[in-house]
């Protein structure tokens, strides 16, 4: 048996490994939960399972969680994805976004009612928001570009309380598609599955002043700021032990580009894949985005995850 939860945006490639993996050992049961990046790394911290798919790097308090607990685990990051903004398909007013009319929509004290409150040229129609919900890396992610941390005072704005949450990607998309003025976000696989039903929206990237569409090219290259982002699978250590474990965190590494790409998600280079395997065949084990006194560490994937910037748990 291997245990798989953690996140919903991670879910689909972790759901196509263990599909294929299946079809080659059906004597392995694997079971791929999706209940938020911050509820896997819960049961992950307390050895409930073998691999805690997640959409941000771990956190300092998870991080410590697992050191409490005696979980070692080995990071590996799978593919790219881009947080993308949508609305619904009846709204034909808004061309694009940029981070600061984000935060009047999203934060307390602003909290834009409706869409003539961000722009005056915009109809007075009231907007509903579609959020994951607090226990989503995805929402973790937004709320670090949307409402980031005071450096000086430590504090954090916060978000408005009116919206509505779920852990279930599927049922933003509904939510979004349901109402006219209404906005969410998630990860760019269900907005590339859902185009029908949803219209992403191009975020204006603070650095060159281009307004950017979510796509392969665009997650991949970068040119989607700052809402690009790496995916990763983290591993317990003592769970490769054992051989089916093993044996599937091996074949998911080997394919990840492929299930990545299979279901709408944007495979690493190649150096990255590679550098993840010799992590996973030496036991490389610990956090790379934190640093030694457990601080957030920034930077590119291809700057961040290498050995040296390791931060290593103790194993049981």
């Amino acid at each position: 048996e291997v245990v798989v939860d953690g996140s919903s945006t991670v879910y689909p490639i972790s759901e196509a490994a263990a599909d294929a993996f299946r079809s080659d050992y059906p004597n392995v049961s694997i079971t791929v939960g999706k209940g938020g990046t911050g509820a896997g790394f819960k049961r992950f911290s307390r050895g409930e399972t073998d691999i805690s798919d997640a959409s941000r790097p771990i956190k300092d308090s998870e991080f410590k969680l697992c050191q409490e607990h005696g979980v070692s685990f080995i990071e590996l990051p799978v593919a790219y994805d881009g947080l993308s903004i949508v609305v619904n398909p009846k709204n034909n007013w808004v061309d694009h976004l940029t981070i600061d009319e984000l935060k009047q929509i999203f934060l307390e004290e602003r909290a834009a009612k409706t869409w003539a409150e961000v722009r005056a040229s915009w109809p007075d129609v009231r907007i509903s928001l579609h959020i994951p919900g607090t226990d989503s890396g995805t929402f973790d992610y937004f709320k670090e570009i949307v409402a980031p941390e005071d450096k000086a005072t430590g504090d954090t704005p916060a978000l408005r309380s009116d919206m509505s949450t779920s852990e279930e990607d599927n049922d933003l998309v509904r939510g979004v598609a349901g109402e006219e003025g209404a906005l969410g976000f998630f990860g760019a696989s269900y907005y590339f599955n859902n185009r029908e039903k949803v219209k992403v929206v191009p975020i204006v990237d603070p650095q060159t002043g281009e307004a950017v569409t979510p796509s392969p090219e665009t997650i991949e290259s970068g040119e989607y700021a700052p809402f690009s982002r790496p995916l990763f699978i983290y591993v317990n250590v003592d769970s490769l032990k054992r051989p089916e474990v093993s044996r599937f965190v091996q074949f998911y590494l080997e394919n990840a580009a492929d299930f990545a790409e299979q279901v709408d998600y944007v495979a690493l280079p190649d150096e990255l894949y590679d550098a993840a395997d010799e992590h996973l065949q030496e036991r490389w084990t610990g956090a790379h985005f934190l640093t030694a006194d457990l601080g957030k560490r920034t930077g590119s994937l291809s700057e961040v995850y290498k050995k040296e910037n390791r931060v290593e748990t103790t194993s049981k």
